[in-house]
Order: structure tokens, then C-alpha cells, then sequence
């Protein structure tokens, strides 16, 4: 399989998927001025999103644009609409996950005629954010019909991967530092399972610095001095979050371009959404989709073509002879349409800027991760007890005294309930607002593991005492609790 599939004129296969709302126009735009260019592309029009949930297709991703994909291995995209609270998955989460395209990066950079309270101060960034773990699995239930949970899934192998990505890209562009953002002060195991990951891998990047920091630090600093930063590393709810706060900080999300980068496919896209309110008026800066459509000619060594939109880019934008909407006010008479700062910045290629540099890139290296299922593999694992998360809105003092009664006689005792992670029994004293959902924890009563028949045996016991939802069991690998208190537990 060549690296780059082609078509029989040996111009290089692009998906091409339009998107919803104002992706149509800013996907347009960037195309001609890709053609324009004369990158060697051959595009296949494809569709998901919005569209795609009204044929009834519950993914928002139809097989033919799967196909598409599976075949080219790239993508440019425009953003897809998704419900809101209800319905469909996001079919732009989908087609990440679908193609394990775990890096999202996100570079953002003080552009020219751009003024922001930031100007001058020289900001140059990328987010590299995990792309398919975290809460963004979007395993979600609800544990009693007004508690709901979602479960926070970090591995050892989806942290190695982003962790390389990020060093490797500070590689590529020449950049000289990389700062890993978690909150493992208190998701010690989730978060801090990136932590340890980084700290591990960047012994093997010398040439670059590495440094921790707490990720609601990262954000109030990224607002108190952001040139401090290079490389930012972080997990995919911070880093979405994120993400958008640093694209504020250089003039808004029509200036974020992004890349979603797998083993296997890449998907370029703007950071923003559809924004449904302006679409078909031709009037949305569509700079951030032309950027990520030059992160794409990158990826595809189309480096000649890459250079000369970047420094027209920038030299429509330091004439701002078509300022866009987001800069001067859509609603202002100086405001450009999207096609003429299209067409302005075809006018512009083959002149170069005069303020604005653009970097002397280097091939990404994909990192290498085995594939193996458990990369980790611990020596030893022993069940010591388990949690059992139960519906009752039996006070405490009631509901502990059952339950452990429930267990009298057998391995395990009842150790502690919690409620939102809190210790509620034994009773500390304190008050406490309870929801109706418990977490009640039973614990060995002597050495040993507890076996499986064991917990079977307890359950229709316990049901006979309380409505419960699930059971995580509790366990220890290589002599170390692989479960956490709840806060006053002891």
C-alpha cells in the first residue's frame, strides 16, 4: 500500500465531506484555493452529519463515506451538526473514533490584522489533545432516574500514544518544549495515568523540555502569560476545553484550524461548529478550514503548496483589504464576503509575508505503540472486596446497619457507604446532602482473595435489602489498591 493512495492521474485521494450550516461555503472556498494553488489533489464528495441523521441513519456516518475514508485515508471536512442533549452521537466524534484518530492538534498562533488584548505578545501554541478516551467514550447511565454517571476511561497505551504524538510534533516544527496538563491532584488514577505516561516518555525527548501542570493553573496561564507556552499535552475533555480558550486568545474559533491524526487516518478540520443562523449568506471567515486544509497538504508532503497559501493567507490578512465578518462585525459594511477573501487570497499566491513566518516543517514521525490489548500486565492481582452501588433513600443510619447485617457470616463486611463520593456511614458528624444513589463498599474480612461464587452468592441478599444498579469489584495489582477512597474515608 503506497503512502499516500492516488488516483490513476497520480493526483493524491482526499475524502472530501462538505459538512452542515456554514461548512458547505468554508469548505468551498478552501478547496478552490487549494486547486488554485496547484496541489496535486483529487477529491471524492462525501457526507455525514445533520443531513445524514435525517435519512434516518443513526450514526450520521453512511458506509459510502466510510468506504471513502477507508480508502483515501484523508479527510478535509467541514463542521457537522449534531443534536444537542438528545438523539445521535456527534457524527464528528464518530468518524474520530471510527478511524482511531487519537491526536487532535490544535495550533493557534497571533496572526496579522488580527487585534486581540493579546497582540504583540508573540502567541504561538499547539494543543495536542487525546481524541477518542476520556468522558468523550460517552459510556453514560443512569444509576437511579435522577443520578446519572459517565464513565472517565484513560489507558496506559491511548496516554503513550498522545504523549509521543506531542513530542514528535514539537519535533517537527522545530519547537522546544512540551507541558503535560492534567487535574491528577484529584483524579489520581484517570488523570494521573497521563501523568506517569508523560513523565516516563519525555526521558526519550532530551532535546526538549518537559514539565506538569495542573490543568485549571494551565488555563490561568494561559490568560496571564500564554507565550510561556509551546506544546501543550492534555486528555480530551481538557483538552476541548482548552483548545477553544486558546483560540480566543488569537482572535476567535475562525482563526483554529485542527488535525485529527491516526496510524491509519487523518481528518482535517475547523475547530468551530456549523453555526446554522449564517449559513447560505456567504458571509463566515472560512480562514480557520483553509488552515486546516494546509495542516492536510502538510500531512500529504504537499509542502511547496502548503508554504504559498500560508504566506498568501497572511498577506491578506496584514492588507486587510477583506476583513472577515469576526473581525470588523458581520454586520458591518466593510465586512468581506467568503468568497472574495477567498478570491483575494488566490490573488496573493506566490507573495510572501513580511511580518509573519511561516516554519520550516519536518515529516511527522507516527510514533510507534505495540497494538497488544494490555500493554500493561501486572504480576500479581487479587480481589479484595467490591462496591455496590445501590437506589434507596433509607437514611444512613438505616440503610448500613441492613446491609452489613446482609453480609454477617460471610467473607466481607461493610466497610463505609458514600454518596457523590463522600463518606456517609459510619457517620463522621457532618451533613450532608444525599442524592439517592449510594456507593456502599464491602471489604475482606481476613486474607485472601475473595472469589467470584462468593460476591454471586451475596447478591440476592443484598437485593433483598436494596435496589442496586451495579458492581465494580475492588482489586489490587501488584500489592496496590487499584480503587480510591472516598473523601473521609479511612
Amino acid at each position: 500500500m503506497s503512502k499516500f493512495p492516488a488516483d490513476a492521474a497520480g493526483k493524491k485521494l482526499v475524502t472530501l465531506i462538505p459538512g452542515d450550516g456554514i461548512g458547505p461555503e468554508c469548505v468551498e472556498a478552501a478547496k478552490t484555493i487549494v486547486e488554485a494553488a496547484g496541489a496535486k489533489i483529487a477529491w471524492e464528495v462525501r457526507h455525514a452529519g445533520e443531513s445524514v441523521f435525517k435519512q434516518g441513519i443513526p450514526s450520521g456516518v453512511p458506509q459510502e463515506t466510510i468506504d471513502s475514508i477507508k480508502k483515501t485515508r484523508c479527510v478535509l471536512k467541514g463542521p457537522l451538526g449534531t443534536p444537542v442533549g438528545y438523539g445521535e452521537k456527534s457524527a464528528n466524534v464518530t468518524l474520530r473514533k471510527l478511524f482511531e484518530t487519537y491526536a487532535n492538534i490544535r495550533p493557534v498562533r497571533e496572526l496579522p490584522g488580527v487585534k486581540t488584548p493579546y497582540s504583540g505578545r508573540g502567541i504561538d501554541l499547539v494543543v495536542v489533545r487525546e481524541n477518542v478516551e476520556d468522558l468523550y467514550a460517552g459510556i453514560e447511565h443512569m444509576q437511579t432516574p435522577g443520578v446519572a454517571q459517565c464513565l472517565k476511561l484513560i489507558s496506559r497505551k491511548g496516554c503513550e500514544k498522545i504523549v509521543r504524538i506531542a513530542f514528535e510534533f514539537a519535533r517537527s516544527e522545530g519547537r522546544k518544549s512540551v507541558a503535560c496538563a492534567t487535574k491528577s491532584n484529584i483524579m489520581k488514577m484517570t488523570e494521573g495515568t497521563l501523568k506517569r505516561t508523560f513523565e516516563e516518555v519525555a526521558k526519550e525527548y532530551p532535546d526538549i523540555q518537559s514539565w506538569h501542570v495542573i490543568i485549571d493553573n494551565a488555563c490561568h496561564q494561559l490568560v496571564k502569560k500564554p507565550e510561556q507556552f509551546d506544546v501543550i499535552v492534555t486528555t480530551n475533555m481538557n483538552g476541548d476545553i482548552m483548545s477553544d480558550l486558546t483560540s480566543a486568545l488569537v482572535g476567535g474559533l475562525g482563526f483554529a484550524p485542527s488535525a485529527n491524526l491516526g496510524s491509519e487516518v487523518a481528518i482535517f478540520e475547523a475547530v468551530h461548529g456549523s453555526a446554522p443562523k449564517y449559513a447560505g449568506k456567504n458571509v463566515i471567515n472560512p480562514t480557520a478550514v483553509l488552515g486546516s486544509a494546509i495542516l492536510m497538504l502538510r500531512h500529504l508532503d504537499e509542502f511547496d503548496a502548503a508554504v504559498a497559501i500560508e504566506h498568501a493567507l497572511m498577506v491578506t490578512m496584514e492588507e486587510g483589504k477583506v476583513p472577515t465578518g469576526d473581525v470588523v462585525g458581520y454586520d458591518s459594511p466593510k465586512a468581506a464576503k467568503t468568497t472574495d477573501f477567498a478570491a483575494e487570497v488566490i490573488k496573493n499566491l506566490g507573495r510572501k509575508s513580511t511580518t509573519y513566518k511561516v516554519r520550516e516543517y519536518k515529516p511527522l514521525k507516527m510514533p510507534t505503540v505495540p497494538k497488544a490489548a494490555d500493554p500493561v500486565v501486572a504480576k500479581t492481582r487479587r480481589v479484595v472486596g467490591f462496591d455496590l452501588f445501590v437506589e434507596s433513600t433509607d437514611h444512613p443510619t438505616k440503610l448500613g446497619p441492613v446491609l452489613a447485617a446482609a453480609v454477617e457470616g460471610s467473607p466481607v463486611k461493610l466497610k463505609m457507604i458514600s454518596n457523590r463520593g463522600t463518606q456517609i456511614y459510619p457517620d463522621k458528624g457532618t451533613t450532608i446532602d444525599c442524592t439517592d444513589a449510594s456507593q456502599c463498599r464491602f471489604l475482606l474480612r481476613d486474607a485472601g482473595e475473595l472469589a467470584d461464587a462468593a460476591i454471586f452468592a451475596l447478591l440476592p441478599k443484598l437485593a433483598a435489602v436494596a435496589t442496586w444498579a451495579h458492581i465494580e469489584k475492588l482489586q489490587e495489582f501488584d500489592g496496590q489498591p487499584s480503587f480510591t477512597k472516598a473523601q473521609g474515608e479511612d
